[in-house]
This record gives C-alpha cells, structure tokens and sequence, in this order.
C-alpha cells in the first residue's frame, strides 16, 4: 500500500523509580460552547509537567493535512452538479468540474485513491480512468474529517461540512442528554431532523424540477442516515450490484436533467474484517471494477457518471504498538468520562473540571502518533469545515480533546467496542490512504 504514514515508534513509559501519577482535575471555567461566528482564541497548553528525557515531542497540528473544504472535498460534490443543472441556492464548487444535463455519482464505501492505484491488476477499467479524476486533472478529492461513512455521507448528500450538517463522527456525545450517539447505526434514538436540519441536495434538485432518485440496497430505505442525508426524490432499493448499475443508468436517462445517486457496500466491508491486503477485498474490488464499467457502458447521451467514496482504509497489525487499548490504559482513561469517535479519530468527553488535564496526558502518552487537539484547537485548525462554520449546536458534540492518527496506530476499547477493536482494516484520520478519495469521471 503506498504513501501510508510511517509505522509507530515504541511508547515510552515512566521508570518505576518514578511513577507517573493519574492527573488531578483542576476548575476550569468558560466551558460554554463558542457560537460558530465567536473569534475562538488560541488554546495556550498547560504548563509542561516533568518529562522523561526519551519522550518524543507531540505532532505539531500544523502538519495534519486538513481536508479541502469548498474547493474539493466530498461536500463540494454535489452542489457542483446541481448548480450546473440550474438548482438554485446551491454554488459550484469544484472548478474542474464542467457542467452536464445528467449526473449519477456512484459512491463505493471504504474505496480510497490510494487502493486503486496500489491494485492496477485487480481494477483495470478503475485504474484507466484515474486520469480523469477531477476534471481529468488526475488528482484526487478528500473526504472530510473524519473520514468515516456516517460524516462523508451526511457531507455528500447536505453539501455541507461536519461541522454544519453535525455528524461529526462514528460516535459523537449529545450534549441534550451526555450519552454517546451512533451516528451510522443512529443508537440511541435521536430525532432525525432535529439532529440535522438542512435539507439534502437531492431535495433542492427535486423541488426545481431535476429527476432525482437514489439506487441502493433496500436495507437503507427508511434508515435514519438515509433520511437526513440521501433523501429527496425517488429510493429504489436493489439487492445485487448488477440491479443497482442498471437501474441507475434507466433512472439517469429517465429526463431531460437527472441527478442519480447509487452505492455498494461491501468493499468497505471485507476491508474491515479481513483488511484490504486480503483475498476477499481484493475479489470484492474485481467485482466493483466490473460494476462500473457496466454502469458507464450504460450512459444516456449529455450524462457524467463519477466514482467516489466516502474514505479509504488501512490495515493495523494486531500487537501491543499498533492498537493501544483505552479500557486496559490507566493513563489515556484518568480524567476522561466517555471515549467517542472510532480508533483512528478518536472523541475524547473529560471529566467536568478534567480538560486541560487530559488533553495534556493524551499529548505526552500519544501525542508523536497522533495529532492531539483541544476542540477549539481543532475547530480554528479547520478540521471539521472552515474555521466560523462550526454551529453552536454541533460545537459541544465535538470532544473535549480530539485525536487523529498519523502513524500505523489505533486506539481500541476491547471491553466496550470488542468489534471494532476486531476490525483489520481501519479509517478515521487525515492520512492520504484514509483522506483521499477518487473523483473518476466518465462522459458520453
């Protein structure tokens, strides 16, 4: 796998002549979340404790590679084709793009640009439109942070970014009720639109009179996800991925203007559980080759169909180094009340009181292998969309501290998420392999 960060230096730890000892928390005040139009100032570290002499420095949060909100990410997709199509209130975005009549975006979860190019024999009919990426600049788009299904999906179908549509993560804390809410799997119960308010793009295009229709597996028609971030227009639930292809490419030639969106799974799937060097993702990319190129062998006259998705993935080995496990480390838990997010991207929830403390454990403990902010850190950094377009409402889902893996690492909870912590093949962060996803485009 190519352009992967570098593999995770050992941990240091405290000699036992010198026990380190779990943080005390300290009072802190002005902990009411900053409305997103507030100057947020520039978190100012607590003071530095005693160090050991071999402990590596922290990741400047300069170097992580954030996202490219409003010019190429996943967010920007669709508001591009739609404004290309008349849709008013929506504005392009990605200028590689040029306009077409008819637009259908294929979105393959978990098939990030760097799998394609790493796997030319297994794809070819991909590999050959690489070229075409962006506007044939042959460069890819990012997926926005985090890079996981339940935020690209809601930055795709909103065309917004995490920070304003609000899933800003696998698991985020609801400040209503301190509990931690799956957003993907949508546990516990959450009404739907209260949790995101805007309307989707499809509907925009519906209501101005573009043929809008979403083709995918029928277990996705009435989910909560669905509703918020793919609805608008008409659902077709299809169970094989040949169905899917053919009747994207009916619906896509069903008007005049058409805005088709269709979706296959299981890449994302069989990279988790067996990992994307494994026998079954590598069959599982074969097929998706084939599903493409049948779909675009399909194309109605004045159509352009492009192959996205939502992140890639990265395989972390199974030892002690790689996957460090929050419920069996007393250091990473002190202080901290509800661990969200997933083990590339973690959401860190501290103990009222606890914040400055944990972020500053989390920075001595992790911090050469992670990118380790304070949310208002990460919020000016741009993580979550460009910095004034955090909402108040989404501010306080965000963690306390933030942590995005750099290198080949993953922070697990084998006692309270035990599949994930299973998983091989992970996502999350801003690392190329995880961050960039293809924009292939086919025309007739």
């Amino acid at each position: 796998m190519s352009a992967q960060p570098p593999g995770p230096r050992p941990r240091p730890r405290p000699q036992p002549a010198k026990p380190r000892q779990p943080p005390t928390p300290t009072p802190q005040t002005g902990s009411r979340p900053v409305p997103a139009h507030t100057p947020v100032p520039a978190h100012t570290p607590a003071p530095a404790t005693a160090r050991w002499p071999d402990d590596p420095l922290p990741l400047a949060l300069g170097t992580a590679p954030v996202p490219e909100y409003g010019s190429g990410s996943l967010a920007d997709l669709l508001p591009t084709l739609a404004a290309g199509q008349g849709v008013p209130n929506v504005t392009a975005a990605i200028p590689e793009l040029t306009p077409a009549d008819r637009n259908c975006v294929f979105l393959i979860d978990g098939l990030g640009w760097e799998q394609i190019k790493a796997h030319p024999a297994e794809a070819p009919y991909l590999t050959s439109l690489l070229g075409t990426s962006r506007g044939s600049t042959g460069r890819p788009i990012t997926a926005g942070f985090p890079a996981t299904t339940a935020t690209s999906l809601a930055s795709v179908g909103t065309g917004l970014p995490p920070g304003a549509h609000g899933l800003p993560g696998y698991t985020v804390r609801d400040p209503a009720t301190g509990a931690l809410m799956n957003q993907l799997r949508w546990q516990p119960w959450t009404a739907p639109h209260v949790w995101q308010p805007y309307p989707t793009v499809f509907q925009l295009a519906d209501a101005a009179g573009v043929h809008t229709a979403q083709v995918s597996s029928p277990t996705f028609r009435n989910t909560p996800l669905t509703q918020v971030a793919l609805s608008g227009g008409t659902f077709h639930g299809r169970l094989t991925g040949e169905d899917r292809m053919d009747l994207a490419a009916a619906q896509l030639a069903a008007a005049d203007r058409s805005l088709v969106y269709t979706y296959y799974s299981e890449v994302d799937g069989k990279g988790h559980r067996f990992g994307v060097d494994s026998d079954a993702w590598r069959g599982q990319l074969m097929y998706v080759d084939r599903l493409v190129q049948r779909l675009a062998e399909q194309l109605p006259p004045r159509a352009a169909l492009y192959v996205t998705a939502d992140h890639g993935m990265i395989d972390i080995p199974f030892d002690e180094e790689s996957r460090i496990d929050f419920d069996e480390d007393w250091e990473l838990r002190a202080g901290v009340a509800l661990l969200g997010g997933e083990g590339r991207a973690r959401h860190v929830y501290a103990v009222p009181g606890a914040e400055a403390d944990v972020l500053t454990v989390w920075r001595e403990v992790i911090g050469d292998r992670f990118w380790v902010a304070s949310r208002d850190e990460a919020v000016e950094a741009g993580w979550f969309g460009p910095p004034g377009t955090v909402e108040e409402r989404v501010y306080g889902r965000i963690g306390d501290v933030v942590a995005a893996a750099h290198a080949d690492v993953v922070i697990t909870a084998s006692v309270k998420e035990p599949h994930e912590s299973a998983m091989v093949g992970m996502h999350g962060s801003m690392t190329p392999v995880e961050q960039l996803v293809p924009l292939l485009e086919v025309r007739s």
